[in-house]
């Protein structure tokens, strides 16, 4: 080191030069890495919110393509409607026809026993009236001529005039019946062909009602199935309730003089009971939650199952602050308002030991105790409670353990 007026000296000890030359090589390799691993961070953190905002994308697209999906059910739905009140027309006039049917056969019966019965009285009367010409003809071969001419003669002309008259009357009644006969006959060819007519036409609508009922209530039955419900035993629970019965449900009982139901009988039937079927199911589907809380649109943020090591119990919703939201089946309120955790939170309790819960809501419109039905609008989507931001917390419980609500939502998809 030198100075204005002197120079000094400093010397280092290999060691020292050695403890310094460590020290900053240690320095600059940590600058080094510490460079490296902010560098590697970076690009690692641009690449995840790369991966992020594609799978938000992909997201995106998969709920668009299942809102036209759900759109395009609703579609069917609607056509499965109609042709269900379609059905109920047709059977309604097939059982009009078929009554119309039944009573045209009973009548033609009658006719036709009618017009047998005065065709075996009018033989008879014509082999009685041969019988009491061929005793009279007789009668007179056996008397000979006792008395004197002219009674003879008078009497032989008044016979014989008997005679001619007896057998002219025969022979008209003998042309009548054969008239009438042929009349019978032709009357009984058109009677057949007629019943022809009607059968070929209640076969054409027997096949419509069974390919409609076909097509209406095997999808309801895979719904209520894919959901994990017992198919006969809801329709059981459901017929309890409504027990009633009377008007085109009624069972075809054409026979009157205790014979077994014909095919036909026996086909409506079948036709009548899917029929009951498919009105069981129409009122067990209103009762079950296999609706959509949301009309609008929306995104699934979180599913059922584990999430940050606790078990989620729903299924949420985002969409905008203030959405409306919907009861998903017929039921019961049987809570309205704060839960710690749930915020403010509707239940509703269902049919079939099924219960509802709608949680995070900013306001309620629906009262503990009251009834509501599907698609009423109970609550507005909300941020209250234990939430991270607006969206709906949407629960289903059987029998008071939480199950998948979109078991439900998925079950649907084909119906509604």
């Amino acid at each position: 080191m030198k100075s204005d007026t002197d120079t000094r000296f400093i010397r280092l000890r290999p060691m020292s030069q050695i403890i310094g030359f460590v020290g900053a090589s240690a320095i600059m390799a940590w600058a080094i890495i510490a460079t490296s691993i902010l560098l590697m961070d970076s690009i690692g953190s641009g690449n995840f919110r790369e991966q992020a905002k594609r799978d938000q994308r992909t997201y995106e697209a998969r709920l668009n393509a299942l809102a036209s999906e759900r759109d395009s059910r609703a579609a069917e739905a609607r056509a499965a409607q109609e042709r269900f009140n379609s059905a109920l027309e047709q059977i309604s006039a097939m059982q009009s026809e078929l009554l119309a049917s039944e009573t045209r056969r009973r009548e033609m019966e009658t006719g036709i026993e009618v017009i047998q019965t005065t065709l075996r009285r009018t033989m008879k009367e014509r082999e009685s009236a041969r019988d009491e010409a061929q005793k009279l003809a007789l009668a007179l071969d056996s008397q000979g001529m006792t008395t004197g001419d002219n009674a003879a003669t008078t009497s032989d002309d008044s016979t014989l005039d008997f005679l001619a008259a007896a057998l002219a009357d025969t022979a008209t009644e003998r042309d009548q019946i054969t008239e009438n006969a042929q009349n019978a006959l032709l009357q009984a060819d058109e009677m057949a062909a007629q019943i022809r007519y009607l059968e070929d036409r209640n076969e054409q609508i027997f096949s419509q009602l069974e390919e409609a009922m076909t097509i209406s209530v095997e999808p309801l039955d895979k719904m209520f199935r894919a959901a994990g419900l017992n198919t006969d035993s809801l329709l059981d629970e459901v017929r309890r309730g409504y027990s009633g019965q009377g008007g085109p449900l009624m069972p075809l009982s054409f026979s009157t003089r205790g014979e077994e139901p014909s095919a036909d009988a026996l086909r409506a039937n079948r036709i009548l009971n899917q029929m009951d079927r498919l009105n069981l199911y129409r009122i067990a589907a209103q009762k079950a939650p296999f609706a959509v809380p949301l009309k609008g649109s929306f995104r699934y943020t979180s599913g059922y199952g584990m999430r940050w090591g606790r078990m989620h119990k729903g299924t949420d919703f985002a969409a905008p602050h203030g959405t409306p939201i919907y009861a998903t089946a017929d039921g019961v309120v049987i809570h309205a308002g704060w839960q710690s955790g749930y915020g403010r939170m509707v239940k509703i309790q269902h049919e079939f030991g099924i219960e509802t819960r709608y949680a995070h809501n900013s306001k309620l419109f629906v009262k503990k105790g009251e009834r509501v039905s599907r698609g009423q609008k109970i609550a507005a989507m909300g941020n209250t409670g234990r939430s991270t931001g607006t969206h709906l917390h949407y629960e289903v419980r059987v029998g008071g353990k939480a199950v998948n609500p979109m078991t439900y939502i998925k079950a649907a998809k084909d119906v509604f």
